[in-house]
């Protein structure tokens, strides 16, 4: 990667910092009842699928360092100080690292694939569900951790469960499943006009049209 990529991923990067950063901030303070709209989770996505699971990991554990500012986490930091951080950091940028990798795996499989609609097809499907893991991955490290360290704020399990699931988990996975078909085309036009020092090769994913664009 030439200088001039590196410092295009590094806008790159730090644009997607800051609309994590952003998001997560108004998330902690605007809630609907018990309900928060965490839209952070997408930009950490689109990280992970333009910049790999490396950057996907770096902008969950943005996101998790955030959500220790949270009103709603004085109580885990008082209970136990130490796992909260860790869980709040993990949960997130695990998230991102294996959204990253799924995404991979498909451009991977992609690539080998001769017809370009087929191509198309699992590049598409590749950022759908690295999209969708991420809110499913970051309840499911919140859900095991919540049950080893915070139990006593809980009662039982099956109590995290119903707060979590009631809470948080639907409205991040319906907002993930409603913006992924907007997340593929978003991808397609950003790495068809755009040389931002990605990751992966997204050639293709794009129909000949995009390719006559002028890269910035």
């Amino acid at each position: 990667m030439t200088n001039r990529q590196q410092i295009k991923k590094l806008v790159g990067v730090a644009t997607l910092t800051a609309l994590v950063v952003g998001l997560q901030f108004l998330s902690n303070y605007v809630t609907f009842g018990s309900i928060s709209i965490t839209l952070a989770l997408i930009p950490i996505a689109i990280g992970a699928i333009l910049y790999g699971p490396v950057i996907g990991f770096f902008l969950g554990a943005v996101m998790g360092g955030i959500v220790l500012t949270a009103p709603s986490t004085a109580g885990f930091l008082q209970h136990n100080a130490v796992a909260t951080v860790l869980l709040c950091l993990l949960k997130t940028g695990l998230a991102g690292l294996v959204s990253g990798f799924i995404f991979k795996l498909f451009a991977f499989i992609a690539k080998k694939k001769e017809n370009n609609n087929t191509k198309k097809v699992l590049f598409a499907a590749g950022i759908i569900i690295a999209a969708l893991v991420v809110p499913v991955i970051n309840t499911g490290l919140f859900i095991a951790g919540a049950s080893i360290f915070f139990i006593g704020l809980f009662g039982d399990f099956i109590t995290i469960i119903n707060v979590v699931i009631t809470t948080n988990f639907l409205v991040e996975f319906l907002v993930s499943a409603i913006l992924s078909p907007a997340l593929v085309t978003l991808v397609k036009v950003l790495t068809g006009q755009y040389d931002l020092g990605f990751a992966n090769d997204f050639s293709g994913f794009i129909s000949a049209d995009s390719n006559e664009a002028v890269r910035a």
